[in-house]
C-alpha cells in the first residue's frame, strides 16, 4: 500500500510540473497586477478545462503528501 501511494505521488508531481509548463502566461508580472480588466475576462473551454486539471492534481499531490509525511499510510 505504501508504494502505490509513493508511486501515486510521483506520477502527480511530475503531472503537476507538465500542467503548470502548459499553461499560457497572464501578463507581464508584477507589472500586471493594477489591471483588473483581465480579471472579469472569461476564459477559452481549453484553457479551463486545463485549470480544473491542474487544480485535481495539484489537491491529489497534497493530499498524498500529507497522508506519506504523518506517516497515515503504512
Amino acid at each position: 500500500m505504501l508504494a502505490f501511494f509513493q508511486i501515486v505521488q510521483i506520477l502527480s508531481g511530475l503531472f503537476l510540473i507538465l500542467l503548470i509548463l502548459l499553461h499560457s502566461p497572464k501578463g507581464s508580472g508584477f507589472g500586471a497586477m493594477g489591471d483588473a480588466a483581465q480579471l472579469f475576462s472569461s476564459q477559452k473551454g481549453v484553457e479551463a478545462g486545463l485549470n480544473k486539471l491542474t487544480a485535481i492534481i495539484a489537491i491529489t499531490f497534497g493530499l498524498v503528501s500529507l497522508l506519506l509525511g504523518y506517516g497515515i499510510i503504512k
